[in-house]
């Protein structure tokens, strides 16, 4: 038995007669003819009472007409769900990110345009650092993410730049006067600093030293944590400064004051980043909201 066989059947069973089901189908009527012949020899019943007024189903041939309804109604919602997935309009997409990046800019705007496009794309995202995410993305655990990416990105991956961010300073509100908007390095060799565990995104972390070192500033590290969140809460707490992204003022706690730094710059590339040889249709479809966002924000 073959799908057809089936179609054919409930085509015969709507119309009641084998001429107008051939001129329906665009299948001789012999052919058709044949085909519920062998249909009914291989269920070992009569599905249809020969008249002379055409066809009609016998009883048998009437719950098998309401069987086959549903088996062609899911293979139909099947086969749509299918082409779908391959056009990435259908499926799974799991997305990483720095989740500072994802609280203002590109990044929500384009994860918001892709929903309200790709609605039945399951969107994921996971929350990880720049190095977490180049491994996730290798292993396949991730299609894709926003990274800050310092140094070339192996072979394998494809990238596409989306904007630069940088670094502010980050105090307590009423710290001291020497730290006030505009700051000079310099002037802060003193202070109490706050800062990554290196362990945790080393290209940044010496980059971020290298700055400083090349402003006139050596860091007096009085603490070293594993996220800007927990940089800010001892900020916030009174226990030191600290330099970090600049996204932070999208959310700034409200015990703590950002200021700019007229001689230190450490340039933060943002990109989004996925293998090469990622298959997925709704990864390509992702790509694509991205360099429409990119345009409209240009």
């Amino acid at each position: 038995m073959e799908l057809r066989h089936l179609r054919y059947f409930a085509t015969v069973a709507e119309y009641g007669n084998i001429r107008v089901a051939s001129s329906h189908l665009h299948i001789s009527q012999p052919a058709i003819s044949r085909q519920i012949h062998d249909l009914e020899n291989e269920l070992g019943v009569l599905l249809f009472e020969r008249t002379t007024r055409g066809l009609r189903l016998t009883q048998a041939g009437e719950r098998y007409l309401l069987e086959i309804r549903g088996a062609l109604t899911m293979i139909k919602a099947a086969s749509r769900s299918a082409q779908m997935v391959a056009e990435g309009r259908l499926g799974h997409l799991s997305i990483g990110l720095v989740e500072i990046a994802g609280w203002e800019g590109l990044v929500p705007l384009s994860l918001g345009a892709f929903q309200k496009s790709y609605g039945d794309v399951s969107l994921h995202l996971r929350p990880a650092t720049t190095p977490e995410q180049l491994s996730a993305i290798k292993d396949g655990a991730l299609d894709g993410g926003f990274i800050y990416a310092f140094d070339p990105l192996p072979v394998e991956f494809e990238s596409l730049s989306l904007t630069r961010h940088d670094v502010v300073l980050a105090t307590p509100l009423n710290w001291r006067a020497n730290t006030s908007a505009h700051s000079s390095v310099r002037s802060l060799k003193s202070e109490p600093f706050v800062t990554f565990q290196r362990a945790v995104y080393p290209t940044y972390y010496d980059r971020l030293l290298n700055a400083c070192s090349q402003a006139g500033l050596t860091m007096r590290v009085i603490q070293e944590v594993g996220s800007e969140a927990a940089i800010l809460s001892l900020v916030s707490a009174g226990i030191g400064i600290a330099i970090v992204n600049s996204c932070n003022q999208w959310r700034a706690p409200s015990r703590v004051r950002f200021a700019e730094l007229k001689d230190l710059s450490v340039p933060l590339p943002l990109s989004f980043a996925y293998l090469r040889s990622n298959s997925n249709p709704a990864l390509m479809r992702f790509v694509a909201t991205l360099k429409k966002s990119l345009t409209q924000n240009d």
